[in-house]
């Protein structure tokens, strides 16, 4: 009877990296999309059906419009995680460990603020005013409704929880989506700021992926229409 051979210890689990949570505009992506698709269909219809010039300039402008639509609609996109914030904008990506953000600020367009003093607009977080007014809405019902609840329980008027119920109160101040995701961003600063993990210099990336064909197809279009 032979003894079974000892296995080999497995080693430790490492850390599991932290996920990145993925901050995208779904409004931006549909209507770009919509955009893309009617460029391509009429572009390829003049490149199949044109005559002459036609294809070439169809060509150029494909070239030249499909990656900046692409750019201010599809690609934008702002990741986040435990030790760094990575803002992909429409042609640059720009990293930034928490260390060197100094604060966020939302106006008329989501910004972030570096150490440094620079400063970078978070394209994917488009700041809504109607929605905005929206929540501010809401947030009349909301504190309305905590009033007559009050005077409800404390023999007040008959109105109980008031209009919206005793289910339909919501926790805290209503904000708008875009605000919400502001928040979480400042949460996330806060409390990783000073880590370790979270130290490094900040870097930007050019994206010549889209800079260059849209460079390209605009000479070329401006040659043909010039020529022409």
């Amino acid at each position: 009877m032979t003894t079974p051979e000892p296995q080999p210890s497995s080693p430790p689990p490492s850390e599991p990296l932290t996920k990145d949570r993925a901050y995208r505009s779904p409004a931006g992506i549909a209507g770009g999309v919509l955009v893309l698709a009617l460029a391509l269909w009429l572009g390829i219809d003049a490149l199949v059906a044109g005559d002459g010039r036609t294809p070439w300039a169809a060509a150029a402008a494909l070239l030249f419009l499909v990656p900046l639509v692409a750019a201010y609609t599809v690609r934008p996109a702002v990741y986040a995680n435990d030790d760094r914030m990575r803002v992909r904008n429409p042609f640059r990506v720009i990293v930034l460990p928490w260390a060197q953000v100094e604060s966020f600020r939302s106006g008329y367009s989501n910004e972030v603020f570096t150490e440094g003093g620079d400063k970078y607009q978070l394209w994917s977080i488009p700041v809504s005013l109607r929605g905005r007014k929206k929540a501010a809405r809401r947030e009349d019902r909301r504190v309305a409704g905590q009033g007559g609840q009050r005077r409800g329980l404390f023999g007040g008027g008959g109105g109980g929880f008031g209009a919206g119920g005793a289910g339909g109160l919501e926790d805290g101040p209503v904000r708008a989506e875009t605000d919400k995701v502001m928040d979480e961003l400042r949460d996330l600063l806060e409390a990783r700021k000073a880590a370790e993990t979270s130290q490094g210099d900040v870097t930007v990336r050019w994206a010549y992926e889209i800079l260059v064909p849209v460079l390209v197809g605009a000479v070329w279009l401006a040659v043909l229409l010039a020529t022409g």
